[in-house]
């Protein structure tokens, strides 16, 4: 099981810019699996709590039925268009992606990869940076 505080433990930085865009605004957005294996888009508020990703869903939702059948999952930060005046000055978009583990009344996540995307300088190419356990810190540009 890898945990937000593991992550935080092997790439500070990284965990600190991630948390920052997630916490930019209360809603994120969450991909599942439905039953016959397509994707499903969902609405979803969690938060970083004890070391630990942490979200809720209501009873008898479809978000929770796809977790609880099938647990891989995917979050997506809140995220705003790069400010036109300062395509440089976007911080980006982040991504956990891993498996809901049943805790309590909710889930909390084993992360699998944590991702950041930004645009580098100049502001003419991304940067993504990731992480994986076992594989750690990765940097890669895309023109």
């Amino acid at each position: 099981m890898t945990s937000w505080a593991d992550v935080q433990r092997e790439v500070p930085e990284l965990a600190e810019r991630v948390r920052a865009l997630f916490d930019a605004r209360k809603h994120k957005t969450m991909a599942t699996l439905r039953s016959d294996g397509s994707p499903r888009i969902s609405g979803i508020e969690l938060s970083f709590a004890d070391g630990e990703l942490r979200f809720g869903s209501m009873a008898r939702s479809v978000k929770g039925q796809d977790l609880r059948r099938d647990p891989r999952l995917a979050v997506h930060s809140p995220t705003v268009d790069p400010p036109p005046d300062d395509p440089g000055g976007w911080p980006g978009e982040a991504k956990v992606a891993g498996r809901a583990v049943r805790d309590g009344d909710g889930f909390r996540i084993d992360i699998a990869e944590v991702a950041l995307t930004r645009l580098g300088t100049p502001a003419d190419h991304l940067v993504i940076e990731s992480w994986h356990p076992g594989r750690g810190y990765e940097r890669r540009e895309r023109r």
